[in-house]
């Protein structure tokens, strides 16, 4: 098993670079990929639904990205601990109606020693937007450096 950086204990500073290393990942919207940053036996709360390991919740990704189309995502340190995250994020995305949406959640994150995450809990609301009120308006992928947060953005 390989260790993924920053590992525990966090600081400030290391919570905030595993939160964006996260969103990275989740905007790449490769769930193969993302996956690999949670350990072999995962346990996570999405929504309703309660996948356990990484096969589970790879194939909670594939199904979430045939829905959610044109993903883009921005995550925020809420709160952290020695092993523990608290994060709340926002992201847009439009169903294949057109129908857009804005997704308001918090995620609370467990790590094992080697920097794997080993529980996540996600609440998440979504809300119907119109297209002109689209915030995240970067090129599908990573979020650009200079592209404002969530707390500039008022969200």
């Amino acid at each position: 098993m390989s260790q993924r950086p920053p590992l525990p204990p966090f600081t400030r500073e290391t919570a905030i670079q595993k939160i964006r290393l996260a969103e990275d990942a989740w905007n790449s919207r490769e769930p193969a990929r993302i996956v690999l940053a949670y350990s072999p036996d995962t346990r996570w709360r999405n929504r309703s639904e309660f996948p356990v390991g990484r096969v589970q919740a790879q194939e909670l990704l594939e199904r979430k990205w045939l829905r959610e189309l044109d993903y883009r995502l921005i995550k925020e340190l809420w709160a952290f601990d020695t092993d523990r995250i608290a994060v709340r994020f926002v992201y847009e995305w439009h169903d294949d109606s057109g129908q857009w949406y804005r997704s308001h959640g918090n995620e609370n994150w467990a790590f094992d020693a080697d920097g794997l995450m080993k529980h996540r809990h996600a609440s998440i609301n979504d809300r119907p937007i119109a297209q002109s009120e689209r915030l995240f308006h970067w090129p599908l992928g990573r979020r650009p450096d200079d592209h404002p947060g969530l707390s500039e953005l008022g969200l």
